[in-house]
């Protein structure tokens, strides 16, 4: 639906961006009276007051929301970033708190000076500043320029660095090399976070979960036991890893060899008899150095295709399958191996041989790899002396290592834990004095983020131990038991800790309070069913208390990275996992599968979707996203464009797949990647234009038409598309309030223009629409549409004076009471108002009203 426009709205001061006005809080009494109405309810609901808690006004131009913003260091920061947001619906009387606090890549403001009163007296500081940016070529692509770490690259790709409120060449700077922070690097971190190693080379999924686990990082061996025709180890080999394989088949004469690891993949699913099954299991278990992975089918809606068949069945093909539950595969390695299988996906385990390799892979599991990357990813403290100072710059360097290695362990490294003991000592004199040093020229409050983060991540891990079998600590992992004297004391105190965070799973408001708090810092979506969804990579910036919460879910059903969605059911007692068809590709993914772990039943259902079940959509899924992801910048747009169109409601799961398909198509717009865009189809004539024409009313009415009959038809998609604006936007609110109107005059080609009898001015009535002329430009530079009508039994000047009151029209001329009104709906909604008048001549002499 077009911008239908509201008076309030046309009217007021400030920023226009997309479908919102933004502003100073101190412009507010300057807004139409109704617009302070509502900024004060929303202050009222939000219990927020301007110039404290927040500075900037977000004002939607449908007048059913307004976001309080808090803009830091507004006046003194040439881009100021923001710290807080109060998203206030002012028809449901909610409100939803979002801290940016935490956030790597912030909403940022431009263009400060209009924001503010007319006479401000900074406002030609900050002009200066945006026509630098404009000469610079920095707004040019307004997509991602909205976000901190984007914008900033984007100034330094053009040469230049930000002094004050001034852009000044980098060759300008004194101290260039001086402490400076390479955002591009950042940013590169940051796509890097997301980055898993060769799952572009199509390896089974079992082979894919040890790549997701860092297990194929060229250290180990692999042999493929049951290797069939043999793709994943041409895989791993191509990738310079040592694999080999056998199959009873396929390659009967290779020989079965040890290997750090062993991967059993589908195999005993295969096997209908089951003391085979059982030694082909203990066979692989025994080739394995370090690790068996072991997969297998799991029950699903294909499970009972098939003649039944010892314990499972013989399919169209005349193969076996033996389908399992998550729990019977379990309980069957478990049994077989008398080991302790750890579930890492939907039937797929891991199985060790070496306990300590078990105990770093679980630790492993449990490490915040994104919280310590935002940690680094902070910009560092400049150093307190110049950069010429030699030896202290190599003291600086030195250091690095060591610093990085305390950000990640949480705690001072001990020695047996530092790779580069003779550097530091050659350096430094000591590992000791280097350790100082790294004290002192480390921000106190980041060695203290890291620790705390690492003492999350060894509380989840704790609380997660409690369902393994309990090792004696002189067995423990060397780093662990450092970690356990570091953080708890002793062995006990962490049981003791890990138990208490697992028990206080029973407390259902402190679950809550989390989630509400996760979305407060933009980590998920908390909805209107009490419930938090939010990506799977995103779990590990989680509270301990939900980190616990999932990772009993991983013990039950196995790792839940291949999902893209995670949600916590905090009443149920539940957890969702969603995949979607190109999450991260998609602006509207669409939903394929669907696992809902039961705690109280110890149990999952799946759910497959496609043939049998249309696939729902996720909308809204900038909702889910955090701003520091890729791509975050383009779904918001994407999704605040959809919103702006008042087509649909997203209430609970929103419209169903085809009606949202077709009441998007019939309103003329399309989807093309993450952008909403105008149609490029050709509609048919006799297809729905608005509620009351087809696109036919609006082409072959008219009495030059009627007469000559001739072809009249729009060649350009946008022709098609202004003529549908039009009605939406114009004569449709016209028949809401008057009732039926009559066409008199609609779409005109170049042809039909010259059948016209009469002066016409196709350069400037817009009855051309986007129509071009020989030399493709087009034949209007207006653009737009127009139509000529009349509403029988009305006074035309009645309706001519109350269009201009309430419709976004770009130009309507008004001939008489009696007669047809001319107005059209444009790009630039001029909003101009003709009245033909009879002159001394005779002639009708133009009267613009307004």
């Amino acid at each position: 639906m077009p911008d239908t426009g509201s008076k309030s709205h046309q009217s007021l001061l400030g920023k226009q961006v997309g479908f919102h006005t933004y502003w100073h809080h101190t412009m507010t009494v300057l807004q139409p009276s109704a617009v302070q109405r509502l900024v004060a309810e929303a202050e009222n609901i939000a219990g927020a007051v301007a110039g404290k808690d927040f500075n900037i006004i977000k004002f939607a131009q449908t007048e059913d929301s307004v976001s309080l913003l808090d803009y830091l260091g507004f006046f003194d920061d040439p881009f100021p970033a923001l710290g807080w947001s109060w998203g206030v619906d002012l028809v449901t009387k909610t409100v939803k708190r979002r801290s940016y606090a935490e956030s790597l890549n912030p909403p940022i403001l431009h263009r400060k000076e209009l924001f503010l009163p007319s006479d401000h007296p900074r406002i030609p500081e900050y002009r200066a500043l945006t026509e630098s940016a404009e000469q610079l070529g920095l707004f040019e692509n307004s997509r991602t320029i909205g976000f901190r770490l984007a914008w900033n690259a984007l100034i330094e790709a053009r040469g230049y660095f930000l002094d004050g409120h001034q852009l000044l060449p980098i060759g300008n700077e004194a101290n260039a090399d001086d402490g400076h922070h390479d955002v591009a690097a950042d940013a590169e971190q940051t796509v890097m976070r997301h980055r898993t190693a060769l799952t572009r080379y199509n390896l089974s999924a079992p082979m894919q979960a040890l790549a997701r686990f860092g297990f194929l990082d060229g250290q180990k061996s692999i042999f493929d036991y049951g290797c069939g025709k043999g793709d994943d180890v041409r895989n791993l080999l191509a990738n310079q890893l040592e694999a080999a394989g056998w199959d009873p088949h396929f390659a009967p004469d290779q020989p079965k060899k040890t290997a750090h690891i062993v991967n059993l993949g589908f195999v005993i699913n295969v096997i209908e008899n089951i003391e085979e099954r059982a030694d082909a299991l203990a066979g692989a278990f025994a080739l394995a150095e370090e690790l068996l992975v072991v997969s297998a089918m799991l029950y699903n809606q294909n499970s009972f295709k098939g003649q039944q068949y010892q314990d499972g069945v013989l399919t169209a093909h005349n193969t076996f399958q033996k389908y399992y539950s998550q729990g019977e595969l379990k309980a069957f390695i478990d049994e077989i191996l008398s080991a302790d299988a750890i579930p890492i996906g939907p039937g797929i385990f891991f199985v060790f041989q070496d306990s300590e390799a078990e105990q770093r892979f679980l630790l492993g599991r449990q490490r915040s790899r994104a919280n310590l990357l935002r940690l680094t990813q902070r910009p560092a403290p400049e150093p307190r002396i110049s950069v010429r100072d030699q030896k202290y710059q190599a003291r600086l360097e030195a250091i690095e290592p060591l610093r990085n290695r305390w950000l990640l362990l949480g705690r001072q490294p001990h020695k047996s834990e530092v790779d580069d003991l003779v550097e530091l000592t050659n350096a430094f004199g000591s590992v000791s004095k280097a350790l100082h040093f790294v004290v002192s020229e480390t921000d106190a409050d980041l060695l203290a983020r890291a620790r705390q983060n690492r003492m999350n991540d060894l509380l989840v891990y704790f609380a997660l131990y409690t369902f393994s079998r309990r090792k004696p600590y002189s067995r423990l992992d060397a780093t662990l038991q450092l970690d356990i004297k570091a953080f708890f004391g002793n062995y006990l105190q962490a049981l003791e800790q890990g138990r208490a965070l697992l028990f206080q799973l029973g407390n259902s408001k402190a679950i809550e309070a989390d989630c509400q708090a996760a979305a407060e810092q933009g980590i998920g979506y908390y909805d209107e069913e009490h419930a938090l969804s939010l990506p799977s990579d995103q779990v590990e910036r989680l509270s301990p208390l939900l980190r616990t919460y999932i990772g009993c879910a991983v013990i039950l059903y196995g790792d839940i990275s291949q999902a893209d969605l995670v949600k916590i059911h905090i009443e149920s007692g539940k957890l969702s996992l969603m995949r979607y068809d190109d999450f991260s590709g998609s602006a509207i993914p669409r939903l394929l599968e669907r696992v809902k772990i039961k705690f109280r039943t110890l149990d999952f259902d799946y759910f497959s979707y496609g043939e049998d079940y249309e696939p729902t959509y996720l909308y809204l899924k900038s909702r889910y996203l955090n701003e520091d992801l890729p791509g975050y910048a383009e779904q918001l747009e994407f999704d605040e464009k959809l919103q702006a169109l008042g087509l649909f409601n997203f209430a609970g799961y929103g419209p169903k797949p085809h009606v949202f398909r077709e009441k998007l198509a019939a309103a003329r717009w399309e989807i093309d990647g993450l952008q909403l865009i105008r149609s490029r189809r050709i509609p048919e004539l006799d297809e729905p234009c608005g509620q009351h024409f087809t696109y036919r009313s609006l082409i072959e009415c008219g009495e030059t038409w009627q007469r000559t009959r001739m072809s009249n038809l729009p060649q350009q998609p946008d022709s098609y598309t202004a003529l549908h604006d039009l009605v939406t936007a114009i004569l449709e609110p016209v028949i809401d309030y008057f009732g039926m109107i009559r066409l008199t005059y609609g779409f005109c080609s170049a042809a039909l223009a010259k059948e016209i009898p009469g002066c016409i001015a196709p350069k400037l009535d817009q009855h051309a629409a986007y129509e071009l002329n020989r030399l493709g430009n087009p034949i209007c530079p207006r653009l737009g549409a127009a139509v000529d009508f009349i509403v029988d039994d009305e006074d035309m000047l009645e309706v001519a004076e109350w269009l201009a009151e309430n419709t976004p029209f770009d130009r309507l001329y008004f001939y008489g009471s009696d007669k047809p009104v001319h107005v059209s709906y444009g790009p630039e909604k001029k909003g101009e108002f003709v009245e033909m008048r009879v002159g001394s001549s005779g002639r009708l002499v133009p009267f613009v009203r307004r």
